[in-house]
């Protein structure tokens, strides 16, 4: 692309006097940018229609004048690139200026590149810098060109590389030609290098030792935003926030999607954003955010390396640490000093640490500048052994994920402190890690970094561990000379005397004038076994204090013989036990009332096995009625305490007819035998009048139902006629009878019959079945088939399995049905066997 050469256009404000580059180049440079920019602005002759008004003509001069600002300072960048460039050829080629200014032009033609982009390849293959490596990365990355990518379209990856390249030296001209004043520098990034990536502002914060953020430099942002967001309080989460806390590029897609808050997030809020860490030399000096209008894609890692290149030039506009070399071992600069003299005026431990760079201006290292007069190591080595040392040379242990040199590089980094307590820190002894705990403290002043460490006493940690002890056990330990008559008391002993601190202590010997008086004789073994006899001894007394409280106390005591095994001292404890011994009374109470209720309880259930034995008996005889011979089995529950309601009966009526019926009430105990008795005596009362079994079950349910304990039961109830053969039958509630016939069992269908007791007013559905010649019906409770693990109708199909498989007489056949009983719920069962003659 070779070099224009129209007339020179108007110098810049930046450009220097000897400056000969011609502006044609450079606005060439801007309008191949920017195209979309030039083909947006109308012609600088041409006044759109609606500015023909006064305010118009006004607002169009304005926008003119901007623009022919923005325009003179990317030149002025552009010419400063160049004059760069030349610098370069005169010292390289050891030449004069004006035969640096034909070597570029004669260059210029030979490679078919303009002064512009062969000064911006000048510059990198010069320099060397973080600059030329984003710049021979890109060449790499495009040597294939890629589908999707944020650079404008280029046939050749050389040419993408050199527009690259000129974007990056263009914009670095103009942070070095505006190095101390960062709004220049925004307006200088988003023109030069950020705008032709689709970029519409940028925004440049620095970053303070408190965690908040001030608002350096802006472009692209009104004057009413900027002035809104020109401080950012410590711990407001932002897009700049969260870079400088993760310390890495953030790119977000859409800025509404994260709900983070940010400049000109109303204007933009479907725009995507980028954030970077702005540092040199280790330590973060702010960040650098960029806006897009649209959503962000994906960018590939030459862009974010363009970024990054772009927010290493920012920091060093607000990079104020003087310039050192940094291969050797630095000097002792003010803030330094003035925080070494700092350390020494610390009671704790501390130490100076200063930042250690490669050649490419990387963090590797911190020095150790200066240990404290406190100095303690947790290595146990001097002072004087780990001054001037390298931070991981002195402790290796220190690199450890999130280890201590993790924290100093972020609060060198970022300028937040850090605090810590109980932290553990590891030091090699002899190849042998060894663990101690500190307290930590970090903090950045200038470029320094002040670590303050209290490494943990052992002994003052067990002495305080045995405080809190003590406290928590209510324990007051004491010591008492017998031959200088010293006596050494801790706070909480005098706690437990109700006396304060001030007050002479008790001697050993006069203590039963401080006890009860009951307690004087066990007191007075106490104290001979010890004083006497010198034996350890304890004993436990009624204190009684000066307030009027009296304390439970238990007394332990031990002599201390000298040398010659004389008696010298006594030392022990007092520990109030006053809970303990209330709890032991309120147990020995509750023991006795609970022996007390166990008693009755016994006797509850003696009474109720008394009585349902009295009316059932385990094992009562057959019973023979005219046509059918009926045998019972009775199981009671297996523990006593779950005596239960169930209850059988047969009953030959004044009439001819046979009644047979089971029930069960609910519950166990005195009250379901009673229940029992009542509602077994009722049932037969009413079967005299000589109603049917569904008119019997419904007087039985208002009986039931106005018993004074709210009793519910359940029964089956069936009137058999011999002459006939015929029995009608009802079910409350029950499970229906099973009958045997041929070596067949079924059970009777269940017809509706609510349980007794649950409604004052119940019909009942009755039924009638013709029993044959050595039929046999089984009527029962639910404790034969009754499971946890198994439904009603599947215990149930069990029992007409047993019962058809069951041969013999009737005795025979309940005992085999009783044995084969699956049931686990340790309930009273009751079966009875009808057999037809």
């Amino acid at each position: 692309m070779p070099p224009a050469s129209p007339p020179a256009g108007p110098r810049s404000p930046r450009q220097g006097a000897g400056s000969t580059v011609n502006t044609p180049d450079t606005q060439q440079y801007d309008d191949a940018r920017r195209p979309e920019a030039v083909a947006a602005e109308p012609s600088r002759n041409t006044i759109p229609h609606q500015t023909a008004t006064p305010l118009g003509r006004l607002v169009a001069t304005v926008e003119r004048l901007r623009r022919e600002v923005r325009e003179a300072h990317a030149a002025a960048d552009g010419r400063a690139l160049v004059e760069l460039a030349k610098g370069i050829l005169i010292g390289q080629l050891n030449c004069t200026p004006a035969a640096a200014a034909r070597q570029l032009d004669e260059l210029s033609r030979e490679t078919g590149l303009s002064p512009l982009e062969l000064a911006a390849d000048i510059v990198n293959q010069a320099a060397r810098d973080h600059v030329s490596e984003v710049a021979a990365e890109f060449v790499e990355r495009t040597a294939t060109p890629e589908p999707a990518s944020a650079e404008p379209a280029s046939p050749e990856p050389a040419e993408r590389s050199t527009t690259l390249a000129v974007r990056l030296r263009t914009a670095e001209s103009g942070v070095l030609a505006a190095a101390d004043d960062t709004q220049a520098v925004a307006e200088s990034l988003l023109t030069n290098a950020l705008g032709p990536l689709g970029a519409v502002a940028v925004a440049v914060w620095s970053a303070a030792p408190d965690g908040s953020l001030a608002l350096a430099g802006h472009a692209g942002f009104g004057p009413g935003e900027a002035a809104r967001w020109r401080h950012v309080p410590p711990g407001v989460s932002t897009v700049a926030r969260r870079a400088l806390r993760e310390r890495r590029l953030v790119a977000l897609a859409r800025l509404n999607r994260d709900g983070l808050p940010s400049i000109g997030h109303l204007q933009w809020p479907e725009g995507g954003r980028m954030a970077v860490p702005a540092g040199t030399g280790g330590r973060i000096h702010g960040v650098l955010e960029i806006c897009w209008p649209q959503p962000l894609a994906p960018q590939p890692p030459q862009i974010e390396r363009q970024v990054e290149a772009l927010a290493e030039l920012c920091a060093r506009t607000m990079d104020t640490a003087p310039p050192g070399d940094p291969g050797v071992l630095e000097a002792v600069l003010p803030d330094v000093a003035e925080l070494i003299d700092l350390s020494e005026g610390l009671h704790d431990p501390a130490v100076v640490l200063t930042p250690v760079l490669d050649p490419d201006g990387r963090l590797t290292d911190f020095r150790i500048r200066h240990a404290s007069s406190r100095f303690v190591d947790p290595a146990g080595r001097q002072r004087g052994d780990v001054n001037g040392a390298l931070l991981l040379e002195a402790y290796p242990m220190a690199a450890g994920e999130r280890g201590l040199f993790d924290i100093v590089e972020r609060v060198h980094a970022t300028g937040e402190p850090f605090r810590a307590e109980r932290m553990s820190l590891t030091a090699l002894v002899d190849q042998i890690p060894l663990t101690s705990v500190a307290d930590i403290s970090v903090s950045r002043h200038g470029a320094a970094v002040l670590l303050i460490w209290r490494v943990e006493d052992e002994t003052a940690r067990l002495a305080d561990l045995l405080q809190h002890a003590q406290r928590l056990g209510r324990i007051g330990g004491f010591e008492e000379n017998l031959v200088t008559g010293e006596i050494t008391w801790n706070a909480q002993l005098y706690a437990l005397h109700g006396l304060p601190t001030t007050a002479q202590p008790v001697r050993l010997r006069e203590l039963p004038g401080y006890a009860h008086t009951d307690d004087s004789e066990a007191l007075g073994r106490f104290l001979r076994a010890v004083l006497r006899y010198r034996r350890p001894a304890s004993v436990n007394l009624r204190l009684l204090r000066s307030d009027g409280i009296t304390r439970h106390i238990r007394v332990v005591a031990e002599p201390v013989l000298d040398a010659d095994q004389r008696l010298h001292a006594v030392r022990g404890a007092y520990q109030d036990i006053s809970a303990q011994h209330w709890t032991e009374v309120a147990l020995a109470a509750t023991r006795d009332q609970l022996a007390h209720s166990e008693a009755e309880s016994a006797e509850r259930n003696r009474l109720a096995l008394q009585l349902q034995h009295a009316i059932m008996p385990p094992t009562p005889p057959a019973i023979t009625a005219p046509g059918l011979r009926v045998a019972v089995r009775y199981r009671p529950a297996e523990t006593e305490s779950l005596v239960g309601g169930d209850w059988y009966d047969t009953v030959v009526l004044p009439s001819g007819l046979i009644m047979l019926s089971v029930g069960d009430v609910a519950g166990h105990g005195i009250e379901a035998a009673t229940g029992m008795v009542v509602l077994r005596n009722a049932l037969r009362g009413l079967a005299v009048t000589g109603a049917g079994p569904a008119q019997l079950l419904s007087w039985l349910n208002t009986v039931t139902h106005h018993l004074a304990k709210h009793v519910t039961a359940t029964a089956v109830c069936g009137l058999f006629d011999p002459g006939t053969r015929v029995m009608r039958w009802a079910r409350a509630g029950h499970l229906p009878p099973v009958l045997v016939r041929g070596g067949e069992a079924e059970a009777f269908p269940l017809i509706e019959g609510l349980l007794l007791g649950a409604l004052p007013e119940v019909t009942y559905a009755e039924r009638e079945v013709r029993l044959e010649p050595d039929d046999t019906l089984l009527m029962f409770t639910d404790g034969l088939v009754e499971r946890r693990d198994s439904s009603v109708q599947d215990s149930l199909g069990h029992l007409v399995q047993a019962a058809a498989a069951c041969s013999g007489d009737l005795d025979r056949r309940l005992d085999r049905l009783l044995a084969a009983s699956r049931s686990d719920t340790d309930d009273d069962t009751c079966v009875i066997g009808i057999q037809v003659g």
